[in-house]
Protein backbone atom coordinates (compact mmCIF):
# COMPACT_ATOMS: atom_id res chain seq x y z
CA UNK A 1 0.00 0.00 0.00
CA UNK A 2 1.69 3.37 -1.08
CA UNK A 3 1.71 6.63 1.56
CA UNK A 4 -1.59 8.11 -0.25
CA UNK A 5 -3.40 5.47 0.04
CA UNK A 6 -2.23 4.66 3.80
CA UNK A 7 -3.51 8.03 4.72
CA UNK A 8 -6.88 7.62 3.07
CA UNK A 9 -7.15 4.48 5.21
CA UNK A 10 -6.12 6.22 8.46
CA UNK A 11 -8.97 9.05 7.96
CA UNK A 12 -11.52 6.48 7.18
CA UNK A 13 -10.94 4.13 10.18
CA UNK A 14 -10.58 7.54 12.21
CA UNK A 15 -13.80 8.66 10.96
CA UNK A 16 -15.60 4.94 11.94
CA UNK A 17 -13.88 5.19 15.10
CA UNK A 18 -14.84 8.76 16.21
CA UNK A 19 -18.23 8.46 15.03
CA UNK A 20 -19.30 5.31 16.36
CA UNK A 21 -16.94 5.65 19.58
CA UNK A 22 -18.81 8.68 20.80
CA UNK A 23 -22.22 7.89 19.53
CA UNK A 24 -22.08 4.71 21.48
CA UNK A 25 -20.87 6.50 24.73
CA UNK A 26 -23.59 8.61 24.21
CA UNK A 27 -26.63 5.34 23.87
CA UNK A 28 -24.67 3.94 27.00
CA UNK A 29 -25.29 7.70 28.73
CA UNK A 30 -28.92 7.22 28.11
CA UNK A 31 -29.67 3.99 29.45
CA UNK A 32 -28.00 5.14 32.64
CA UNK A 33 -24.19 3.58 31.77
CA UNK A 34 -21.06 5.20 32.27
CA UNK A 35 -19.74 6.38 28.76
CA UNK A 36 -17.06 3.71 28.66
CA UNK A 37 -19.67 1.12 28.21
CA UNK A 38 -20.90 2.28 25.28
CA UNK A 39 -17.48 2.91 23.78
CA UNK A 40 -15.66 -0.19 25.04
CA UNK A 41 -18.55 -2.63 23.50
CA UNK A 42 -18.16 -0.59 20.44
CA UNK A 43 -14.82 -1.16 20.10
CA UNK A 44 -15.09 -5.07 20.43
CA UNK A 45 -17.57 -4.53 17.43
CA UNK A 46 -15.16 -2.63 14.98
CA UNK A 47 -12.62 -5.79 16.42
CA UNK A 48 -12.04 -9.45 14.18
CA UNK A 49 -14.85 -11.00 17.01
CA UNK A 50 -17.48 -9.13 15.73
CA UNK A 51 -16.75 -6.95 12.44
CA UNK A 52 -13.73 -9.33 11.50
CA UNK A 53 -16.28 -12.09 11.52
CA UNK A 54 -19.28 -10.84 9.97
CA UNK A 55 -18.20 -8.67 7.11
CA UNK A 56 -13.97 -9.72 7.12
CA UNK A 57 -13.47 -7.42 3.45
CA UNK A 58 -14.86 -4.33 4.78
CA UNK A 59 -12.86 -4.98 8.20
CA UNK A 60 -9.63 -5.64 6.09
CA UNK A 61 -10.41 -2.03 4.22
CA UNK A 62 -11.33 -0.15 7.29
CA UNK A 63 -8.49 -1.14 9.33
CA UNK A 64 -5.75 -2.60 7.29
CA UNK A 65 -2.26 -3.70 8.80
CA UNK A 66 -0.29 -0.69 7.64
CA UNK A 67 -2.51 1.65 9.39
CA UNK A 68 -2.18 0.00 12.64
CA UNK A 69 0.94 1.79 13.70
CA UNK A 70 -1.17 4.85 13.59
CA UNK A 71 -3.83 4.10 15.61
CA UNK A 72 -1.79 2.93 18.52
CA UNK A 73 0.15 6.15 18.06
CA UNK A 74 -3.06 8.04 18.66
CA UNK A 75 -4.39 5.79 21.34
CA UNK A 76 -1.18 5.59 23.24
CA UNK A 77 -1.04 9.73 22.60
CA UNK A 78 -4.92 9.85 24.60
CA UNK A 79 -4.05 7.90 27.37
CA UNK A 80 -1.02 10.16 28.21
CA UNK A 81 -2.92 13.11 28.19
CA UNK A 82 -5.55 11.48 29.95
CA UNK A 83 -3.51 10.29 32.54
CA UNK A 84 -1.44 13.44 32.91
CA UNK A 85 -4.63 14.84 33.66
CA UNK A 86 -5.76 12.21 36.45
CA UNK A 87 -2.39 12.60 37.94
CA UNK A 88 -3.35 16.51 38.33
CA UNK A 89 -6.21 15.75 40.00
CA UNK A 90 -5.03 13.41 42.11
CA UNK A 91 -4.69 14.95 45.69
CA UNK A 92 -2.29 13.25 47.84
CA UNK A 93 -3.14 15.49 50.89
CA UNK A 94 -6.22 13.35 51.37
CA UNK A 95 -4.15 10.75 53.12
CA UNK A 96 -3.34 13.22 56.17
CA UNK A 97 -7.04 14.42 56.38
CA UNK A 98 -9.36 11.22 56.07
CA UNK A 99 -8.24 9.21 58.77
CA UNK A 100 -8.11 5.39 59.46
CA UNK A 101 -11.62 5.10 57.82
CA UNK A 102 -10.47 6.26 54.35
CA UNK A 103 -6.86 4.08 54.72
CA UNK A 104 -8.17 1.18 56.32
CA UNK A 105 -11.40 1.30 53.28
CA UNK A 106 -8.49 1.67 50.56
CA UNK A 107 -5.89 -1.04 51.77
CA UNK A 108 -8.34 -3.81 52.77
CA UNK A 109 -10.37 -3.36 48.91
CA UNK A 110 -6.83 -3.66 47.57
CA UNK A 111 -4.97 -6.34 49.77
CA UNK A 112 -8.07 -8.97 49.47
CA UNK A 113 -8.58 -8.90 46.13
CA UNK A 114 -4.96 -8.48 45.33
CA UNK A 115 -4.44 -12.00 47.48
CA UNK A 116 -7.68 -13.80 45.98
CA UNK A 117 -5.96 -12.84 42.16
CA UNK A 118 -2.87 -13.77 43.37
CA UNK A 119 -3.94 -16.70 44.99
CA UNK A 120 -6.23 -18.19 42.19
CA UNK A 121 -3.93 -17.86 38.95
CA UNK A 122 -0.99 -20.30 41.39
CA UNK A 123 -4.49 -22.61 42.53
CA UNK A 124 -5.84 -22.49 38.69
CA UNK A 125 -2.70 -22.78 37.16
CA UNK A 126 -3.85 -26.17 34.47
CA UNK A 127 -7.05 -23.89 33.54
CA UNK A 128 -4.68 -21.08 32.54
CA UNK A 129 -2.75 -23.20 30.18
CA UNK A 130 -5.99 -23.74 28.36
CA UNK A 131 -6.38 -20.03 27.76
CA UNK A 132 -2.34 -19.92 26.13
CA UNK A 133 -0.93 -19.48 29.37
CA UNK A 134 1.97 -21.69 29.12
CA UNK A 135 4.31 -20.66 31.60
CA UNK A 136 3.01 -18.95 35.14
CA UNK A 137 5.59 -16.40 35.67
CA UNK A 138 5.29 -14.14 39.12
CA UNK A 139 4.61 -11.66 37.29
CA UNK A 140 2.08 -12.86 35.75
CA UNK A 141 0.83 -14.19 39.51
CA UNK A 142 1.13 -10.46 41.00
CA UNK A 143 -0.97 -9.10 37.52
CA UNK A 144 -3.86 -11.50 38.22
CA UNK A 145 -4.16 -10.04 41.98
CA UNK A 146 -3.72 -6.34 40.33
CA UNK A 147 -6.32 -7.12 37.89
CA UNK A 148 -8.89 -7.80 40.54
CA UNK A 149 -7.50 -4.96 42.88
CA UNK A 150 -8.25 -2.10 40.46
CA UNK A 151 -10.94 0.50 41.17
CA UNK A 152 -11.26 3.40 38.05
CA UNK A 153 -11.75 6.59 39.86
CA UNK A 154 -12.96 8.35 37.07
CA UNK A 155 -15.28 5.92 36.46
CA UNK A 156 -16.60 6.14 40.11
CA UNK A 157 -16.73 9.88 40.34
CA UNK A 158 -19.12 9.92 37.64
CA UNK A 159 -21.36 7.32 39.29
CA UNK A 160 -21.12 9.38 42.55
CA UNK A 161 -22.12 12.52 40.96
CA UNK A 162 -24.65 11.48 38.77
CA UNK A 163 -26.26 9.62 41.91
CA UNK A 164 -26.39 12.71 44.24
CA UNK A 165 -24.08 11.19 46.68
CA UNK A 166 -21.15 13.63 46.29
CA UNK A 167 -22.33 15.39 49.29
CA UNK A 168 -22.68 12.25 51.46
CA UNK A 169 -20.37 10.03 53.50
CA UNK A 170 -20.44 6.84 51.42
CA UNK A 171 -19.92 9.10 48.12
CA UNK A 172 -16.89 11.01 49.91
CA UNK A 173 -15.11 8.02 51.48
CA UNK A 174 -15.28 6.03 48.44
CA UNK A 175 -13.85 8.03 46.36
CA UNK A 176 -10.87 9.12 48.71
CA UNK A 177 -10.01 5.08 49.13
CA UNK A 178 -10.41 4.97 45.00
CA UNK A 179 -7.58 7.56 44.88
CA UNK A 180 -5.34 5.81 47.42
CA UNK A 181 -6.25 2.70 45.59
CA UNK A 182 -4.84 3.91 41.87
CA UNK A 183 -1.46 4.57 44.05
CA UNK A 184 -1.05 1.08 45.16
CA UNK A 185 -2.34 -0.22 42.30
CA UNK A 186 0.21 1.77 39.46
CA UNK A 187 3.06 1.10 42.36
CA UNK A 188 2.69 -2.14 42.23
CA UNK A 189 1.74 -2.67 38.24
CA UNK A 190 5.34 -0.21 37.93
CA UNK A 191 7.37 -2.64 39.60
CA UNK A 192 5.21 -5.87 38.11
CA UNK A 193 6.08 -4.47 34.51
CA UNK A 194 9.48 -3.21 35.55
CA UNK A 195 10.94 -6.84 36.31
CA UNK A 196 9.04 -8.23 33.44
CA UNK A 197 10.83 -6.11 30.76
CA UNK A 198 12.57 -8.97 29.39
CA UNK A 199 14.93 -8.33 26.28
CA UNK A 200 15.75 -5.19 26.42
CA UNK A 201 19.21 -3.53 26.42
CA UNK A 202 19.21 -3.36 30.60
CA UNK A 203 18.64 -5.90 33.00
CA UNK A 204 15.93 -5.16 35.39
CA UNK A 205 18.23 -4.23 38.26
CA UNK A 206 20.07 -1.17 36.33
CA UNK A 207 16.41 -0.35 35.22
CA UNK A 208 14.99 -0.38 38.62
CA UNK A 209 18.29 1.65 39.48
CA UNK A 210 17.44 4.01 36.80
CA UNK A 211 13.77 4.61 37.54
CA UNK A 212 14.26 5.45 41.25
CA UNK A 213 17.00 8.23 40.09
CA UNK A 214 14.32 9.71 37.16
CA UNK A 215 11.48 9.19 39.84
CA UNK A 216 13.26 10.96 42.84
CA UNK A 217 14.14 13.35 40.28
CA UNK A 218 10.60 14.80 39.02
CA UNK A 219 9.50 14.11 42.35
CA UNK A 220 11.81 16.60 43.84
CA UNK A 221 12.74 19.10 41.05
CA UNK A 222 10.06 19.25 38.70
CA UNK A 223 7.37 21.13 40.53
CA UNK A 224 9.56 24.26 41.88
CA UNK A 225 11.19 24.57 37.90
CA UNK A 226 8.07 23.99 36.50
CA UNK A 227 5.99 26.80 38.28
CA UNK A 228 9.16 28.78 37.87
CA UNK A 229 9.13 28.42 34.66
CA UNK A 230 5.59 28.53 33.86
CA UNK A 231 3.46 30.29 36.35
CA UNK A 232 5.67 32.93 37.61
CA UNK A 233 6.33 34.06 33.94
CA UNK A 234 2.50 34.62 33.45
CA UNK A 235 3.07 32.56 30.27
CA UNK A 236 0.00 32.46 28.28
CA UNK A 237 -2.66 29.45 28.91
CA UNK A 238 -1.86 27.79 25.21
CA UNK A 239 1.99 27.80 25.20
CA UNK A 240 1.55 26.42 29.08
CA UNK A 241 -0.56 23.90 28.12
CA UNK A 242 1.63 22.96 25.12
CA UNK A 243 4.83 22.68 27.30
CA UNK A 244 3.01 20.61 30.09
CA UNK A 245 1.89 17.87 27.26
CA UNK A 246 5.39 18.26 26.34
CA UNK A 247 6.43 17.27 29.66
CA UNK A 248 4.17 14.64 30.18
CA UNK A 249 5.39 12.87 26.64
CA UNK A 250 9.03 13.03 27.98
CA UNK A 251 8.52 11.42 30.89
CA UNK A 252 6.43 9.03 29.61
CA UNK A 253 9.07 8.03 27.09
CA UNK A 254 11.20 7.91 30.27
CA UNK A 255 9.25 5.23 32.01
CA UNK A 256 8.78 3.69 28.17
CA UNK A 257 12.25 2.78 27.68
CA UNK A 258 12.60 1.43 31.51
CA UNK A 259 9.97 -1.31 30.74
CA UNK A 260 6.94 0.55 33.12
CA UNK A 261 5.09 1.79 30.54
CA UNK A 262 4.62 5.21 29.05
CA UNK A 263 1.36 5.67 31.72
CA UNK A 264 3.45 5.62 34.49
CA UNK A 265 5.58 8.10 33.21
CA UNK A 266 2.34 10.31 32.28
CA UNK A 267 0.66 9.75 35.63
CA UNK A 268 3.82 11.33 37.50
CA UNK A 269 4.07 13.87 35.14
CA UNK A 270 0.34 15.33 36.25
CA UNK A 271 0.96 14.80 40.00
CA UNK A 272 4.17 16.82 39.90
CA UNK A 273 2.41 19.65 37.76
CA UNK A 274 1.76 22.58 39.75
CA UNK A 275 -1.08 24.06 41.03
CA UNK A 276 -2.37 27.60 41.64
CA UNK A 277 -1.22 29.79 44.45
CA UNK A 278 -4.50 28.40 46.84
CA UNK A 279 -4.07 24.73 45.91
CA UNK A 280 -7.10 24.60 43.20
CA UNK A 281 -7.07 23.14 39.96
CA UNK A 282 -5.88 25.73 36.97
CA UNK A 283 -9.34 25.33 34.55
CA UNK A 284 -7.36 27.22 31.61
CA UNK A 285 -5.20 23.38 32.24
CA UNK A 286 -7.87 20.69 32.86
CA UNK A 287 -10.50 21.83 30.53
CA UNK A 288 -8.04 21.59 27.59
CA UNK A 289 -7.06 18.13 28.84
CA UNK A 290 -10.34 16.93 29.66
CA UNK A 291 -11.58 17.96 25.97
CA UNK A 292 -8.37 16.24 23.93
CA UNK A 293 -8.62 12.79 26.00
CA UNK A 294 -11.94 12.36 25.51
CA UNK A 295 -11.97 13.25 21.97
CA UNK A 296 -9.32 10.56 20.76
CA UNK A 297 -10.20 7.98 23.79
CA UNK A 298 -12.05 6.13 21.12
CA UNK A 299 -8.83 5.43 19.65
CA UNK A 300 -7.69 3.70 22.75
CA UNK A 301 -11.11 1.43 22.98
CA UNK A 302 -10.76 0.13 18.97
CA UNK A 303 -7.17 -0.83 19.78
CA UNK A 304 -7.92 -2.65 22.83
CA UNK A 305 -11.24 -4.00 21.31
CA UNK A 306 -9.41 -5.44 18.28
CA UNK A 307 -6.93 -7.64 20.71
CA UNK A 308 -10.48 -9.03 22.12
CA UNK A 309 -11.09 -12.45 20.56
CA UNK A 310 -14.10 -13.62 21.55
CA UNK A 311 -13.92 -16.40 18.82
CA UNK A 312 -10.84 -17.60 20.81
CA UNK A 313 -12.74 -18.50 24.69
CA UNK A 314 -13.78 -22.15 24.24
CA UNK A 315 -16.07 -23.58 27.44
CA UNK A 316 -13.02 -23.01 29.72
CA UNK A 317 -12.47 -19.22 28.86
CA UNK A 318 -16.01 -18.50 29.14
CA UNK A 319 -15.82 -20.33 32.66
CA UNK A 320 -13.12 -18.49 33.85
CA UNK A 321 -15.17 -15.15 32.95
CA UNK A 322 -17.82 -16.22 34.87
CA UNK A 323 -15.38 -17.08 37.87
CA UNK A 324 -13.48 -14.24 37.64
CA UNK A 325 -16.26 -11.69 37.32
CA UNK A 326 -17.65 -13.21 40.29
CA UNK A 327 -14.55 -12.85 42.00
CA UNK A 328 -14.20 -9.59 41.07
CA UNK A 329 -17.47 -8.44 42.35
CA UNK A 330 -17.51 -10.50 45.79
CA UNK A 331 -13.73 -9.84 46.30
CA UNK A 332 -14.44 -5.75 46.06
CA UNK A 333 -17.74 -4.94 47.21
CA UNK A 334 -17.34 -7.60 50.48
CA UNK A 335 -13.82 -6.35 51.38
CA UNK A 336 -15.17 -2.40 50.54
CA UNK A 337 -18.12 -2.90 52.95
CA UNK A 338 -16.52 -4.86 55.75
CA UNK A 339 -13.64 -2.23 56.09
CA UNK A 340 -16.45 0.49 55.70
CA UNK A 341 -18.58 -0.98 58.37
CA UNK A 342 -15.62 -1.53 60.87
CA UNK A 343 -14.43 2.43 60.05
CA UNK A 344 -17.79 3.48 61.23
CA UNK A 345 -20.03 3.49 58.66
CA UNK A 346 -23.69 2.45 59.28
CA UNK A 347 -24.72 -0.84 57.64
CA UNK A 348 -26.65 1.16 54.73
CA UNK A 349 -23.15 3.76 53.41
CA UNK A 350 -20.75 0.69 54.15
CA UNK A 351 -22.47 -0.93 51.41
CA UNK A 352 -22.90 1.59 48.76
CA UNK A 353 -19.48 2.44 49.17
CA UNK A 354 -18.56 -1.50 48.53
CA UNK A 355 -20.39 -1.88 45.31
CA UNK A 356 -18.83 1.78 44.31
CA UNK A 357 -14.97 0.69 44.57
CA UNK A 358 -16.18 -2.41 42.25
CA UNK A 359 -16.50 -0.44 39.04
CA UNK A 360 -13.22 -0.75 37.08
CA UNK A 361 -13.58 1.01 34.14
CA UNK A 362 -11.11 2.69 31.82
CA UNK A 363 -8.03 2.34 34.62
CA UNK A 364 -8.78 -1.59 34.26
CA UNK A 365 -8.50 -1.54 30.63
CA UNK A 366 -5.07 0.63 30.96
CA UNK A 367 -3.74 -2.10 32.78
CA UNK A 368 -4.62 -5.20 30.86
CA UNK A 369 -3.08 -3.07 27.81
CA UNK A 370 -0.08 -2.33 29.75
CA UNK A 371 -0.24 -6.60 30.96
CA UNK A 372 -0.78 -7.74 27.23
CA UNK A 373 2.40 -5.91 25.74
CA UNK A 374 4.43 -6.66 28.46
CA UNK A 375 3.67 -10.47 27.85
CA UNK A 376 2.40 -10.92 30.90
CA UNK A 377 -1.44 -12.07 29.32
CA UNK A 378 -2.30 -14.30 26.73
CA UNK A 379 -5.20 -13.51 24.36
CA UNK A 380 -7.50 -15.72 25.66
CA UNK A 381 -6.67 -14.26 29.55
CA UNK A 382 -6.63 -10.69 28.25
CA UNK A 383 -10.60 -11.09 26.42
CA UNK A 384 -11.37 -13.00 29.65
CA UNK A 385 -10.25 -9.86 31.80
CA UNK A 386 -11.48 -6.81 29.33
CA UNK A 387 -14.81 -8.34 29.64
CA UNK A 388 -14.69 -8.97 33.50
CA UNK A 389 -14.08 -5.09 32.96
CA UNK A 390 -16.92 -4.23 30.92
CA UNK A 391 -19.32 -6.41 33.30
CA UNK A 392 -18.35 -5.49 36.59
CA UNK A 393 -18.64 -1.50 35.32
CA UNK A 394 -21.87 -2.01 33.76
CA UNK A 395 -23.21 -3.95 36.81
CA UNK A 396 -22.23 -0.96 38.98
CA UNK A 397 -25.12 1.05 38.59
CA UNK A 398 -27.70 -1.70 39.08
CA UNK A 399 -26.18 -2.61 42.15
CA UNK A 400 -25.74 0.79 43.14
CA UNK A 401 -29.53 1.09 43.04
CA UNK A 402 -30.43 -1.95 44.78
CA UNK A 403 -28.21 -1.41 47.75
CA UNK A 404 -29.21 2.21 47.78
CA UNK A 405 -32.85 1.57 47.56
CA UNK A 406 -34.28 3.01 50.76
CA UNK A 407 -31.09 3.62 52.54
CA UNK A 408 -30.93 6.51 54.53
CA UNK A 409 -27.86 7.89 53.68
CA UNK A 410 -25.43 9.87 55.92
CA UNK A 411 -24.84 13.57 54.96
CA UNK A 412 -21.30 15.26 54.67
CA UNK A 413 -21.77 16.93 57.51
CA UNK A 414 -22.40 14.18 59.93
CA UNK A 415 -18.41 12.67 61.41
CA UNK A 416 -17.33 9.60 60.39
CA UNK A 417 -15.30 7.83 63.39
CA UNK A 418 -13.25 4.47 63.43
CA UNK A 419 -14.34 2.75 66.77
CA UNK A 420 -12.47 4.24 69.60
CA UNK A 421 -11.28 7.07 67.30
CA UNK A 422 -11.40 10.44 69.05
CA UNK A 423 -13.49 13.65 67.85
CA UNK A 424 -12.35 14.98 64.05
CA UNK A 425 -13.53 17.12 61.58
CA UNK A 426 -16.27 16.09 59.24
CA UNK A 427 -15.06 14.26 55.91
CA UNK A 428 -14.57 17.31 53.47
CA UNK A 429 -16.70 16.81 50.03
CA UNK A 430 -14.11 16.12 47.07
CA UNK A 431 -13.43 19.39 45.29
CA UNK A 432 -15.79 20.34 42.62
CA UNK A 433 -12.98 21.30 40.34
CA UNK A 434 -11.50 17.85 39.96
CA UNK A 435 -14.17 16.91 37.00
CA UNK A 436 -13.22 14.18 34.85
CA UNK A 437 -14.14 12.91 31.55
CA UNK A 438 -17.67 11.67 32.06
CA UNK A 439 -18.51 7.97 33.16
CA UNK A 440 -14.33 6.88 32.60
Amino acid sequence: MNPDAAVTHFLLASALVLTAGHAAGWLARRLKQPYIVGQLAAGIALGPSLLGSVAPDAYTLLFPEQIGTALRGLAQFALVVFLFAVGYELDLKILGTRARTVVGVALTAFLVPMAVGSGCALLFREQLRALDVPHLSPGTVVFAGVALSITAVPVLTAIVRENGLASTVPGVVAVSAAGLLDVLGWTVLAGTLLENGDGRELPWQWRALLAAGFLTLTLVAARPLLRRLLWRTRMEPLLRLSLLIGFAFAAASVTQYLGLHAICGALLAGIVCPREEDGTLDPDLLRPLHDISSLLLPFFFVVSGQAVSLDSLNGTGWAAFAVVTALALVTKIGSGTAAARLGGLDRDDARIVGVLLSARGLTELIALDAGLRAGLLSGPLYTVLVLMALATTLLTQPLLLLVGRGAGLTPLRTTVRAPHESDGPPLPAPSESTTTAPGL
